[in-house]
């Protein structure tokens, strides 16, 4: 019997696209002083996320669901999961040699690799949004990375890590998804990576990432609303009135990655009991600020645009409102409006 293998033939004749290695050998030459560490560095970021997204798909079979058992310097309670990609993406980056010292939600003080001759100091959330492990929901990671300011050859210290986050040479974050994808920028612009498990590559999808200016999806724990600012409340109310969609799915990473693609603003305001906000000003605010400037967005901490807040510490909290330019200027005229208000009585 005859078989049509046209098909099939026409399927493996498609070309495979740019992987990453060779879309960050070709970016290299953007960077005056770039001598292949940061190619490397980010390769080994890659690897990591390789590993955990073997880890996150078995996860069920190997029991490393559910609670460690300890907590982070957060107070907050360490998911196994969350010790498993710590010490994989720490292991990763200090066997690379590109990194001289790391800070990691999972951990409370600088870890130095020992590699003092390295160039680069790395920001790292691990596992972003594990609490949705055990039941089987988009997590991810976030990283940032900057070149050191203390000379060669020394220990690292805060100061390299508490230079701002203008001084991001790049960030970029892993959804461990339907599936997965690394989003990256070098300070120009934004490219997403979709994993392609059967040749344990990532390859080049989302080129050219743009925020659109205008979107129709809020996301924000709306279990929190009366705790929140009343100009919050406010511009919520207007998006309920308007009909937009909430969506909100208690993942960083995820919630800012649907965000990204289909138009949309995140918001993790102040409340009562977490009045400097409770996210991450390193490793989780400034990184997607980063990402979301290159791609077109905007992203403040309700008082000023967030990438000029001047960090202090290593795990310094932040309020964050990051997305669409258009929604995120009628988040701040819904604070305006409110405030005029208030000064007419």
């Amino acid at each position: 019997m005859f078989t049509d293998n046209t098909s099939e033939m026409s399927h493996l004749a498609l070309p495979v696209g740019t992987t990453l290695d060779r879309y960050i050998m070709r970016r290299q030459t953007a960077f005056p002083y770039a001598t292949g560490e940061l190619s490397q560095l980010l390769r080994d970021i890659a690897l990591a996320s390789k590993i955990i997204n073997r880890e996150i798909n078995r996860a069920g079979l190997m029991d490393i669901t559910g609670s460690a058992g300890s907590g982070n310097i957060q107070g907050e309670t360490q998911q196994k999961l969350d010790v498993v990609a710590n010490i994989r993406f720490l292991r990763a980056l200090k066997n690379g040699g590109e990194v001289c010292a790391i800070i990691s939600e999972e951990d409370d003080d600088i870890i130095c690799t020992g590699n003092r001759n390295a160039k680069y100091v790395v920001a790292i959330d691990p596992l972003d949004g594990s609490s949705n492990i055990d039941v089987n929901v988009s997590i991810g990671t976030i990283f940032s990375i900057y070149r050191r300011v203390t000379p060669v050859g020394t220990e690292a210290t805060m100061d390299d890590f508490l230079q701002g986050g203008d001084k991001q040479v790049a960030a970029g974050y892993v959804l461990y998804g339907s599936s997965t994808i690394m989003v990256l920028t070098t300070g120009d612009g934004v490219s997403g990576f979709t994993y392609d498990t059967s040749l344990g590559e990532y390859i080049l999808s989302h080129p050219d990432l743009r925020q659109p200016a205008a979107g129709q999806i809020f996301s924000c724990n709306d279990g929190n609303e009366l705790d929140y600012p009343a100009y919050v409340q406010t511009y919520l109310k207007i998006c309920k009135q308007q009909r937009l969609t909430g969506r909100y799915i208690g993942s960083l990473v995820a919630d800012f990655h649907r965000n990204l693609i289909k138009g949309g603003i995140y918001l993790y305001p102040p409340t009562v009991k977490t009045p400097n906000g409770k996210l991450r000003l390193l490793y989780e605010c400034f990184p997607m600020a980063y990402i979301a400037e290159q791609a077109g967005g905007v992203a403040t901490n309700g008082r000023k645009r967030l990438l000029d807040v001047e960090p202090t510490n290593l795990h310094q909290r932040s309020p964050l409102f990051i997305g669409s330019t258009d929604m995120i200027q009628a988040l701040g005229s819904a604070e305006t409006t409110l405030i005029a208000g208030f000064a007419s009585v």
